[in-house]
């Protein structure tokens, strides 16, 4: 139970990480950067780790060790 927690905790510091980063205000720019798709991308990738963490959670490794 403590490692699905522990792995939960990772894949939300993962996704929490950009999301934070994102929030900073930039400075205006004259001309429209070529990136400017990276953002579904991060989005995309911030979907997946999600994901990853629920599927990590919910998996049912309890099973008793004693014989």
């Amino acid at each position: 139970m403590k490692r699905a927690i522990a792995l939960g905790t990772a894949a939300f510091a993962l996704v929490a990480a950009p999301v934070a980063a994102a929030d900073r205000s930039a400075a205006p720019v004259d001309s429209e950067s070529e990136l400017g798709g990276v953002s579904l991308v991060v989005a995309l990738l911030g979907a997946a780790a999600i994901i990853a963490g629920i599927v990590i959670i919910a998996d049912d490794d309890d099973d008793a060790v004693s014989p």
